[in-house]
């Protein structure tokens, strides 16, 4: 049986969670936003915001407790974060890119 967080690491819980989310989406929006603009500041904020992601699941690991496979899907977690960002914006650009092929082929 799952043993729920103590109450004294409830809210550090909760704010670890709640950092992991929007550290997580300014990390992808600050990379795609590096993507377009090329601009060295940018993609290093993102990467800040990468570390602030890490130490958040750190946090949250040991606030929960979390033994086991759940310190596995933790760890799968932070890693998907990482590339998923670069994974996305790839295929975004790829598709892009065949269809104005395609348009611009089809015209002629």
């Amino acid at each position: 049986m799952i043993q729920p967080v103590a109450l004294q690491d409830f809210f550090i819980t909760f704010f670890s969670s709640a950092l992991i989310i929007l550290s997580g989406a300014s990390y992808a929006l600050l990379f795609a936003w590096s993507k377009v603009s090329s601009n060295f500041r940018i993609r290093f904020a993102a990467y800040v915001s990468y570390i602030v992601l890490m130490l958040s699941v750190v946090e949250l690991t040991r606030a929960a407790q979390f033994q086991g496979y759940w310190l596995i899907i933790s760890f799968v977690m932070v890693i998907g974060y990482f590339f998923a960002p670069m994974g996305i914006w790839h295929l975004c650009v790829n598709t892009h890119t065949d269809n104005l092929t395609s348009t611009t082929e089809e015209k002629l």
